[in-house]
């Protein structure tokens, strides 16, 4: 190797370097990722306490990836390259068939488990209504068969069979057979690790002996179809970029159906903010699915032309949004709780709204890592 092709390689490598920083500092920062669905960092404080503790540099250090030109089109790089090398799964999501992204599934924690089925156990104790508990098989579970050969994989029916047995007060739906039966379907998006609207109507007909009601025939609805152009989360997470984008659709009409949300402001003072059972102002972002009941809130009402219906109480997770218009038709109102932001008594609760049923629903995943489940107790 010459001297002159040494400098030509160590000028061309300088003048790369210096492209990206000039780059990187005339390029404005980002607050949000539409692409990864997430807050960007921003950049960190600088002080002697933040200097000397590390702060400062760790913050810096996030801040210049995430801040970093060109991120969205860099990452899909790398996950294109992975592909063509035969990787079958990044950041925890399996590339699997039928143009399919699938969030790992790991043995949970075993205490972590039981802990969380003993609140289920307390809450049921606690109240004087009848509650019905289940657990939402996911994609991992149903769609298995599409997974990578030899893909590690936690038995989710083994932690279904678990909770039944573990909760004997509750009466016990099971949703996994009839998701099952279904799977050749569309009842979970590809990209997302949420069921579809289609998948919920599955999982509202397993309710129904439970909540005692009869489910309306699918065929009595028209599918309006909502977008054709949405990406979830798992493919936010995942760095894939070369999956088509999934449909989203809705069959219960909205007629008559009022939501509120209810939150407090600073001062402890509550607060309510009227949404929809489906808001398709959300249809134009990125986070599609949000258009279910306006997305995450601590409290929501919905509120149904069916005052001789009875009142049902939901402690849930994100998957219970596009099952709640199925519901409708059964209850005159639907209470919806996540107990992520709920920190008040649930059995204050019930007696104060004239609560008639619980329903306590969420996927396997989110019921086996969720910290917040003990605030059932209070």
């Amino acid at each position: 190797m010459t001297k002159k092709y040494c400098i030509f390689i160590t000028t061309l490598f300088c003048a790369f370097i210096g492209l990206f920083l000039v780059a990187n500092a005339a390029a404005p920062d980002r607050e949000f990722s539409e692409m990864e669905n997430r807050n960007l960092e921003q950049m960190p404080t600088l002080s002697v306490n933040t200097l000397l503790s590390g702060e400062f540099m760790k913050n810096f250090e996030t801040y210049t990836t995430d801040q970093f030109v060109g991120r969205d089109a860099w990452i899909g790089l790398k996950s294109s390259t992975e592909r063509a090398l035969g990787k079958k799964e990044n950041n925890n999501v399996y590339f699997c068939d039928q143009n399919t992204l699938i969030t790992r599934f790991d043995q949970p924690d075993a205490a972590k488990v039981t802990e969380n089925l003993n609140y289920v156990n307390t809450f049921v104790e606690n109240v004087d209504i009848p509650v019905t508990f289940s657990l939402i098989p996911t994609q991992a579970c149903i769609w298995a068969d599409r997974l990578p050969e030899g893909a590690p994989n936690a038995s989710q029916t083994a932690l279904l069979e678990q909770a039944q047995a573990a909760v004997p007060g509750a009466t016990w739906a099971d949703l996994y057979t009839p998701l099952m039966a279904h799977k050749d379907e569309n009842i979970f998006y590809r990209t997302d690790h949420h069921w579809t609207s289609l998948g919920a109507y599955y999982g509202y007909t397993a309710l129904a002996d439970a909540l005692g009601y009869t489910p309306v025939p699918l065929d009595t609805y028209t599918e309006t179809v909502r977008s054709t152009e949405f990406y979830g989360t798992v493919f936010s997470s995942s760095g894939v970029r070369w999956v088509n984008p999934d449909t989203i659709t809705t069959y219960v009409p909205d007629t008559g159906i009022t939501v509120t949300s209810y939150t407090y402001d600073s001062s402890g003072n509550p607060v309510e903010e009227p949404r929809a059972l489906y808001d398709t102002s959300f249809l134009s972002v990125k986070d599609k699915y949000s258009m279910f009941l306006g997305g995450n809130q601590s409290l929501g009402v919905v509120k149904t032309p069916n005052a001789d219906k009875p009142k049902l109480l939901i402690l849930r997770d994100s998957y219970t949004d596009s099952l709640v218009p199925f519901l409708t038709p059964h209850f005159s109102e639907i209470h919806l709780i996540d107990l992520r932001y709920y920190k008040l008594s649930l059995s204050d609760y019930i007696q104060q709204n004239d609560i008639d049923q619980a329903l306590v629903l969420y996927s396997v995943p989110n019921f086996v890592t969720d910290s917040n489940l003990f605030w059932m107790t209070r």
